[in-house]
Order: C-alpha cells, then sequence, then structure tokens
C-alpha cells in the first residue's frame, strides 16, 4: 500500500526524447506528514453518526422509563363510626331494604283494558281508581236483571189485589152460608182460592227479593270492573296497557296480564337482613343498629331489630333478621342495598366512665379486601398511591366484613390503596392510578 505522502513523489515520464537521464532518488524530508493539513470529511461523518446514536439511545431510555409506570386501580380507606356514643358494633350484616306492603294490583275478572290512570312514581290514596276494565257486557247484564226486578214487583203487585178480591169474595160467601143460600163447597172453595193468592204473593216477594239481588250482583260486577288500590302507597311499575287483556289468573300464549301495576306502601319499609347462624346469638328483640345504604356511604340510619325469623337457611347457614327503621326517609327506596351494624351498649359509658384506654374506638378504618395482600398473615401489608409511585404499608388487618377489612393500623383515612395491578408491585415502582368504579 502506497503511503499518501509518498505518491506525490511518483516520477513522470519525460516530456521530450533524449538521452536517457538517471532517475532522482526521494528524499527522506518529502516523508513527513503534514498535520496542519485539516482532516479528511469522512472523519467528520463518523463523528456526527456517533452524537446521533447517542441521543438516540437516550431518548429510548427516557421514552422506556416513562412507559414502565404500571396501572393500578385504587380505592379510598373508608372511616365508619362504631356507633353513638355509648355503644359498639358487635357484629356486621348485609342485606336489603325491603317493603312489608308491596302488592301486584289485579283484577277480580277477566277483561279488556279501557283506560290506566297511573304511572311510575304517582302517589295513591286507598280506593283511587287505577284502571278500568270494558264493561259493555256487564251493564247488559245489569239492565237485564233491572227490567226483572221490575217484573217482579209488578206481578207482586197483581197478586196482592188478587188477594184482596178473593178475601172479600170468602167474605160474601160465609155470610151466605150463615143465611143458608151458599153451600159449605162454595165456602171452601173461596178459601182455597185465599190461600192460594197467599201463597203464590209469598212467592212473589221472594222473586222480588231474589231479582233484586241479582241486581245487586250486577252492580258489584260493575264496580269491580274499576280496579282501585288496596292500600295507599307510591306505584313502582306500571305492568298493563290500555287494549290489553287482563285476568285474575295466568292464562297460556302470553297475551295476558296478569297485573295492572305494582303498589307500595313506603311507610312499610324494613331491612332484612341474613346474619350467619354462628354469630345469631349476639342479636337480640329490641337492639339498637346503625344501617349504611350503599347509595349514601356517609350516612347513618339509626334503628332496632324487630325479630328474628325462627328458622334457618341450611343452603346458607343464615338466619333471617328483620330490621325497623326509627324514621322512614324518602331517600330509603325498596330493594336498595344497606350495611348494618348491630350495637351493644358499652359497660363504661352506661355507668357514666369516660371513654378511655382500653374502649373500642369509635371510628373504624375499612378497606376492600383486595387491597390487603398476605391477609391472615405477619406480613399482611398494602401498597398506598402517593406523588404517583406504590409505597408498601405493613398493615394489622382485623376483622373481615364481607367484601371489606377492619384495619387497626398502618393506614390513614382517605388514603388511596392499590386493589388491582400487577402482582409483582414494588415498593417506589412508578404506577398510573385508575378510581375503581362504586358498585
Amino acid at each position: 500500500m502506497t503511503h499518501p505522502r509518498l505518491a506525490s513523489v511518483a516520477v513522470s515520464e519525460p516530456a521530450e526524447s533524449g538521452p536517457a537521464r538517471p532517475a532522482r532518488r526521494p528524499s527522506i524530508d518529502e516523508l513527513r506528514i503534514d498535520r496542519d493539513r485539516p482532516p479528511r470529511r469522512s472523519a467528520r461523518w463518523l463523528v456526527l453518526l456517533v452524537a446521533v446514536v447517542a441521543v438516540g439511545a437516550l431518548a429510548l431510555w427516557l421514552l422506556r422509563a416513562r412507559g414502565a409506570a404500571a396501572e393500578v386501580v385504587t380505592a379510598p380507606v373508608r372511616v365508619e363510626a362504631g356507633g353513638p356514643a355509648g355503644a359498639a358494633a358487635v357484629l356486621d350484616a348485609s342485606g336489603y331494604v325491603v317493603a312489608r306492603r308491596r302488592s301486584t294490583i289485579s283484577s277480580k275478572v277477566t277483561g279488556r283494558i279501557e283506560e290506566v290512570y297511573v304511572e311510575e312514581g304517582v302517589r295513591v290514596e286507598t280506593g283511587q281508581p287505577l284502571a278500568r276494565l270494558d264493561a259493555a257486557q256487564t251493564r247488559a247484564r245489569l239492565a237485564l236483571a233491572e227490567a226483572q226486578l221490575a217484573a217482579a214487583r209488578r206481578a207482586l203487585a197483581e197478586t196482592e189485589v188478587r188477594l184482596a178480591e178473593a178475601q172479600l169474595d170468602l167474605g160474601r160467601t160465609e155470610s151466605l152460608l150463615a143465611s143458608g143460600v151458599q153451600t159449605r163447597a162454595a165456602v171452601d172453595a173461596a178459601r182455597a182460592e185465599v190461600d192460594s193468592l197467599a201463597a203464590r204473593l209469598e212467592l212473589g216477594r221472594q222473586e222480588v227479593e231474589v231479582a233484586a239481588r241479582t241486581v245487586g250482583v250486577e252492580r258489584q260486577s260493575l264496580e269491580d270492573l274499576v280496579i282501585r288500590a288496596p292500600f295507599s302507597g307510591i306505584v313502582v311499575s306500571k305492568d298493563a296497557q290500555p287494549g290489553e287483556m287482563i285476568s285474575p289468573v295466568s292464562a297460556g300464549g302470553g297475551f295476558t296480564r296478569t297485573g295492572i301495576c305494582t303498589l307500595v306502601d313506603m311507610g312499610s319499609l324494613e331491612i332484612e337482613v341474613d346474619v350467619n347462624e354462628s354469630f345469631i346469638h349476639r342479636v337480640e328483640p329490641g337492639q339498637r343498629v346503625a344501617a349504611v345504604l350503599d347509595a349514601y356511604p356517609d350516612w347513618r340510619i339509626p334503628g332496632r331489630v324487630i325479630t328474628t325469623v325462627p328458622t334457618a337457611d341450611r343452603q346458607k347457614a343464615t338466619v333471617k333478621v328483620r330490621i325497623a327503621f326509627d324514621e322512614i326517609d324518602a331517600r330509603v327506596l325498596p330493594e336498595m342495598g344497606v350495611k348494618v351494624s348491630f350495637l351493644e351498649e358499652r359497660p363504661d359509658a352506661a355507668d357514666g366512665a369516660p371513654a378511655g384506654a382500653g374502649t373500642a374506638p369509635g371510628r373504624r378504618l375499612l378497606v376492600p379486601r383486595e387491597a390487603v395482600r398476605g391477609l391472615g398473615e405477619d406480613a399482611a401489608h398494602a401498597f398506598v398511591v402517593a406523588d404517583g409511585r406504590a409505597v408498601r404499608r405493613a398493615v394489622r388487618p382485623g376483622e373481615v366484613r364481607g367484601d371489606e377489612v377492619v384495619v387497626e393500623g398502618g393506614l390513614a383515612a382517605g388514603e388511596r390503596v392499590v386493589v388491582g395491578g400487577p402482582a409483582g408491585l414494588e415498593d417506589g415502582q412508578r404506577v398510573e392510578a385508575i378510581e375503581r368504579e362504586a358498585t
């Protein structure tokens, strides 16, 4: 390979022919490297390429670092009061609000609906019309019964007139018999006529009564075509429309309705909860309770135990308990979910002693069951989201209440705990929190 500086000392051919001259030998000075000469352009491109690669690698690292944030689902640490002053919760259960007076209103007879007077959410009073059925045939039968009653009354009046005449005839015949003009047979015949007409008169009176009762039945049938509210309440569903057929019994084919609407007496609302039979001994009639509706988690509703239904569910191993509200509120609706805390009076509060150390706290922290990892172990912990990172907290889990756990230490009210996310979540890992939807 020829050195670049050596290439410049190549011997050129003589321009003219002539006697051959010896070739000039290169000098050692001509072999120096000129360091003042600027570098070649390929070196500059190499440096630029290295810089671009370094910037790209840095940008890729930053993108990967930003994308490393794990998505987690969070829920708040909820505060639940232990009960009113002087009371502590000894048992918790879940149930629903139910109405003791709830009825699907139907008709007494089968017929076609002509009008419906109610809609959902309308309040009705006892005896108020809810709907009306087609009454054409019933009115015709009523008119026939009234005509039969009128005819029976006219026949009765005729019998009364004839009986009066027969009684006069009997009197004259008896007078003639005393004077010897008439025979005993004539008197007997006149008396028989009187007795016959008297019996016919009694029959006529009974026929009038029967006809009157028939009229009453038809009038009642006409009245039954107007469907009325059996008690005061709120219409919660409208189940039929004008033109449809309705029947008090279910008919085949699916084209006949069995109810006009569903009526609920809001004053009869109460709570039904299922208590595990292992803890039913903690429940007594008249016991105070604190209820929290799922729709209003910050509203505590006082109530009391009505009774314990004297039977158990063998499949669920639970006993049903009925609970009454101290006061019915318009926000309470049938079929709402509710959590109930059964309360017990504290001995120190009953004696008038101030609550101090050793008493059950009046406020408890509740977290979803999914938030506590290692539940039942010494290393139970939870992750709290703070400043975009997951922070591991050691917790002391307490009583398990269905889908929630009482936390006795390690968390604070209002903090957001992780209830869903990657299984390998680490302390300090960057996370992107998503609020869990309320159920």
